[in-house]
């Protein structure tokens, strides 16, 4: 005999990038926090919807029940994110590019800074990339003045690193 299993049920949690910055795991704690204080409100109508009767026809009972559920696995995600994190330490100064690090680039004769981070909080559009990124990955463990190559499609580019901090 079979055992009955839900969707859901089984399904491992996402992988993760642990690297993350103090700002954004205090944000995330944060989250989590207000996820939790919202837990007994939302257990406290299913509760209440499942006293009115039968559960198959009961539309707003599952949909209660439905909520609860997607709160609880954000709840999880976000507690298994921060149990596996690992803090971007702010470091001094180091003359080799590494997670955390600020670096200015020159390529075609234009400058561009990009900071590189995990890959929960990049925004390319501030220059935050992150460091399983092509030209994070490319960048890291090299030194002000080495030019990098990186293939991006069918193009190839060269990046002079110019500054790290």
């Amino acid at each position: 005999m079979q055992v009955p299993t839900r969707r859901n049920e089984g399904k491992h949690l996402p992988k993760l990038d642990p690297y993350l910055t103090e700002d954004k795991f205090n944000e995330l704690k944060d989250k989590l926090a207000r996820l939790l204080a919202r837990r007994p409100s939302l257990a406290i109508e299913v509760k209440r919807l499942a006293e009115m009767g039968d559960f198959s026809e009961n539309a707003g009972y599952q949909l209660a029940k439905g909520r609860l559920r997607g709160l609880n696995q954000r709840i999880l995600n976000l507690e298994y994110q921060l149990k596996n994190a690992e803090i971007i330490p702010v470091s001094p100064h180091s003359d080799k590019v590494q997670i955390g690090s600020s670096v200015v680039l020159e390529s075609a004769g234009q400058e561009k800074t990009y900071r590189i981070l995990g890959s929960t909080e990049t925004d390319p559009s501030r220059g935050i990339i992150s460091h399983t990124s092509p030209l994070g990955a490319a960048l890291l463990n090299h030194h002000a003045g080495e030019i990098i190559k990186i293939v991006l499609g069918d193009k190839e580019k060269s990046f002079k690193i110019l500054k790290i901090s």
